[in-house]
């Protein structure tokens, strides 16, 4: 555990749980993830902030079986293995689309956001660079999620995203950023902490 200098609002072990003591799990029990558990983490998941209250974040869960095996064929060969294992596996994806539904993320404000819909339908560069960035945001709070009801993360970027979209995704309404496998960590799931930048290293204050 790293010194605290300022105050936190959670205490010392909930702030473990989420942040210091929050590892990548690379290994699983064979404990069950209920749906239960999947519905609450997406119910903690939708509350982080996005732009505009996009929420373009969307979420594949794959359990045991054929579309498991068909995501494995999309894997880097050192993620294979683990991917197989897990009891639950989410592809994290964002939907192209996200700004068709503005009438509900931004309900009353028609005068408003009929235009900006229209202007991101027109720009597909731009539509797609705020639905990567706010989903990848959203992947953030997706594993602090995870945490928070007690189950541990495995996220992955060795993928290959083309093959997968064009496997999962045929249709062109989503595209995949990240693969996450979920459970309990088991034996072996993580090895010692890896640094972390320190506040001078990676801040700057103008």
């Amino acid at each position: 555990m790293t010194a605290q200098i300022a105050e936190t609002v959670l205490d010392e072990a909930a702030a473990d749980l989420l942040f210091r003591a929050g590892r990548t799990a690379n290994s699983f029990t064979d404990e069950d993830v209920t749906d239960e558990q999947l519905r609450a983490i997406w119910d903690l998941t939708r509350m982080g902030p996005t732009a505009f209250n996009s929420q373009p974040l969307r979420i594949t869960w794959l359990r045991k079986g054929a579309a498991r095996e068909r995501l494995l064929a999309h894997m880097s060969r050192g993620n294979q293995e683990k991917t197989a294992a897990a009891p639950v596996v989410a592809v994290l994806s964002f939907d192209n689309h996200w700004h068709r539904r503005f009438d509900e993320f931004m309900p009353g404000m028609a005068e408003r956001t009929a235009p900006m819909a229209e202007n991101f339908a027109a720009n597909e560069a731009l539509s797609h660079q705020i639905a990567n960035n706010n989903a990848n945001m959203q992947a953030g709070y997706f594993i602090l999620a995870v945490r928070a009801i007690g189950l541990d993360a495995g996220p992955m970027s060795g993928f290959d995203a083309a093959g997968l979209d064009a496997d999962f995704f045929a249709d062109g309404s989503q595209k995949s950023f990240a693969v996450v496998n979920l459970g309990h960590a088991g034996d072996g799931a993580w090895g010692p902490a890896k640094p972390r930048y320190s506040f001078e290293d990676a801040t700057t204050t103008l």
